[in-house]
């Protein structure tokens, strides 16, 4: 751009200067002054050195150029072309079928796309009064690091506000519509419901604290009384029709602890009675549903790590750890969230029945196939053959899936009579009453590592698995204060008897395994989720950096990769799911747990499972995908929300044509042996 900028310089502002060429230049050269004198003028050179900024100046120049053609072709060649179809979204094809607005709609966001601003706080935060901390440009990450970790950390022994600060969620439907500028969440979703005439008296987006315990939302802001509250308003204002409810990720747990919340006696509940469901929901649409947990908050409470983080380490070894750079990043990360209760809600729930053992997995005799077409991810049985949803598979290894955490490889393959047995000093309620402090002092106290002995971190990390009944055991172990006050508030179990009256506690009630369903038979239940991406499962660790302070000493060990395995890459066994939550997470409650009449559903709820399989975009001009089954880009997936938008418009699930299922979640809930 810059030599654009300077030949039309030349050629407009200067027609009668010329560039000599470089032969042609010599140091001097004679000037004919305006008395015919002659006079030896030094020539400036005008070739210069080639600088780094002129190639940034190039590099932009090419980038805008190409932007502008794209734009350029987008405008003017027809879509069909370049693989983009032309029905207009799925709003305008609805309204030009005639469907309009019936039910009002609830949306419900889930944990870290909601937006959290700032009411009080030290100050460090002087100026931020109102502005978001959350969600947004997020220019206060690079401006002041350490104080915004400070505020968005709460209290260690309440899990609520620290002393001097308040940071609360951002009301109404800006608080997700888009998670940072150009990023949606929402959006897509509300814009096609307005099309057929939605708006805020008839859709609301009940956004809430996602760091606190879903109880605490209630005992800090009256969350759950406000949602109340406002979904008796649009029931009345709407014609005494009833609302649909559609939730996303953690905001389904969350919907689920209200369900049961809303019809308990109070102080505990909100008192609406028996029949308060029943009256007042036509839908649930679970969207990314993560009732049965997700693995990944295994890793991200063990070490703050997840696949991105093992696949840049293995990029550039050594480089989060050097002593060099030493950010200590996730160090400050693992500080925050582990203040934050509803990390610890999304931990696999129903231990080793749902998530297996150290032998056996749900999705056993299923494999992983990475080279698909567009990086697409596809399973096979090693005895069935569903062609439908599987392409281009070859039955490798079998992966023990089950072990939730192994360190190292060996830990990782062996058989289970090999390894060594888990076990942990505890004392009531399942905690360690005092640690072991290690013998050199770190000073302040980052994590609860830091309060740890060196000899029970190697313990832990002794060519050991965990499943998922004993990793919850583990993080007893290695964190116990984060877990006594985190379940106070939530339970990862199975219940024996529902009846019983301890279950009629709060802790239990966004656990499906461990509450019913409420007593409304009209009502209908949906799991809706994506399909065919790889999705975190089971980790690979090692133990490290033992001898530094306020350091993670565990790390998932991206050298392990799968030479008979293709599931496993960079320390990772991988399933198929939406990128976040595996699909048994996703679908089994509405596959088996829930589907007729059950100990969890007693009344018979139907239930429906609706699968979007992913496609990546085709081109750079669809951005994030129209039918991506990403988690959150599921949101802006066409076939999703017209489903959502038939629902909220008076189609029951039969009419929208029941089940649609591409992955082996019937199969795998069948090896799951629940008694219902």
């Amino acid at each position: 751009m810059g030599s654009i900028l300077r030949l039309r310089k030349l050629l407009f502002l200067d027609p009668s200067s010329s560039i000599p060429s470089r032969s042609s230049q010599s140091p001097n050269a004679v000037k004919i002054n305006c008395n015919g004198a002659t006079d030896k003028v030094k020539l400036r050179k005008r070739v210069r050195r080639w600088r780094c900024m002129d190639t940034c100046c190039w590099l932009i120049g090419y980038l805008c150029t190409t932007w502008w053609v794209l734009l350029l072709v987008y405008q003017w060649i027809p879509n069909m072309l370049i693989g983009v179809q032309v029905n207009g979204s799925p709003g305008e094809r609805l309204r030009g079928e005639g469907v309009r607005a019936l039910h009002p709609v609830v949306l419900v966001p889930g944990i870290v796309t909601g937006g959290l601003e700032l009411w009080e706080g030290r100050p460090c935060a002087q100026g931020l009064f109102r502005k978001r901390l959350w969600g947004g440009s997020f220019a206060e990450i690079f401006k002041r690091p350490r104080c915004w970790l400070e505020h968005l950390s709460l209290d260690n022994e309440t899990g609520l506000d620290p002393p001097g600060i308040r940071v609360r969620a951002v009301p109404g439907l800006v608080a997700a519509d888009y998670f940072a500028p150009g990023y949606f969440v929402w959006a897509v979703l509300i814009e096609n419901l307005a099309k057929i005439g939605y708006e805020e008296k008839n859709m609301h987006m009940a956004a809430y604290d996602w760091r606190l315990s879903f109880q605490n939302t209630e005992v800090r802001d009256n969350s759950l009384s406000r949602l109340k509250s406002k979904i008796e308003l649009m029931y009345i204002s709407n014609g005494n029709n009833k609302v649909v409810v559609v939730p996303h990720s953690m905001g389904v747990n969350y919907f689920l602890h209200f369900l049961q919340w809303v019809e308990s006696p109070p102080p505990m509940g909100g008192g609406g009675g028996t029949g308060w469901c029943a009256k007042h929901i036509k839908a649930v649409i679970n969207i990314g549903p993560a009732f049965l947990g997700v693995p990944k908050t295994v890793s991200n409470m063990l070490s703050a790590e997840a696949k991105d983080v093992a696949y840049l380490r293995s990029v550039a070894p050594g480089v989060f750890d050097s002593d060099i750079v030493r950010l200590q990043t996730f160090e400050h990360v693992m500080r925050m969230f582990r203040t934050w209760d509803s990390v610890i809600s999304l931990l696999p729930k129903g231990g080793e029945t749902i998530w297996g053992d150290l032998d056996w997995s749900p999705e056993e005799n299923h494999e992983c196939d990475f080279v698909t077409k567009h990086s697409q991810f596809t399973l096979i049985e090693s005895k069935v053959n569903n062609s439908e949803a599987e392409k281009g598979c070859q039955l490798k290894e079998r992966a023990k899936y089950g072990r939730m955490i192994s360190f190292g490889m060996a830990a990782a393959e062996r058989p289970s009579s090999q390894l060594p047995k888990v076990s942990f000093e505890v004392s009531c309620g399942g905690f360690r009453h005092s640690q072991v402090k290690p013998q050199t002092p770190c000073g302040d106290t980052w994590t609860e590592y830091d309060e740890l002995s060196r000899e029970i971190i190697r313990d832990v990390g002794g060519n050991k698995a965990y499943t998922a009944e004993t990793v919850v055991d583990l993080f007893r172990h290695l964190a116990p204060k984060t877990m006594r006050r985190a379940e106070a508030h939530f339970s990862h179990g199975i219940a024996d008897d529902l009846d019983d009256p301890k279950y009629e506690h709060y802790k239990f009630w966004s656990n499906p395994l461990e509450t019913k369903l409420p007593n409304a038979p009209d009502m209908e239940m949906y799991c809706l989720y994506g399909v065919g991406i790889p999705t975190e499962r089971s980790y690979v660790y090692k133990v490290s950096q033992l001898e530094r302070c306020n350091s993670i000493p565990y790390q998932i060990d991206s050298a392990a990769d799968g030479t008979h395995n293709e599931c496993l890459k960079k320390g990772i066994y991988f399933v198929d799911g939406d990128e976040s939550v595996p699909v048994i997470s996703a679908g089994f409650m509405c596959a088996k747990g829930w589907r007729g009449k059950t100990r969890f559903n007693p009344s018979g709820m139907a239930t429906y499972v609706r699968e979007y399989r992913h496609k990546p975009p085709m081109s750079l001009l669809e951005g994030r995908g129209t039918e991506s089954g990403s988690h959150v880009d599921i949101l802006g997936n066409v076939k999703l929300i017209e489903d959502v938008m038939r629902v909220a418009a008076g189609v029951s699930g039969e009419e929208l044509g029941g089940d649609r299922i591409f992955s082996d979640i019937v199969r795998m809930s069948d090896r799951i042996e629940l008694r219902l």
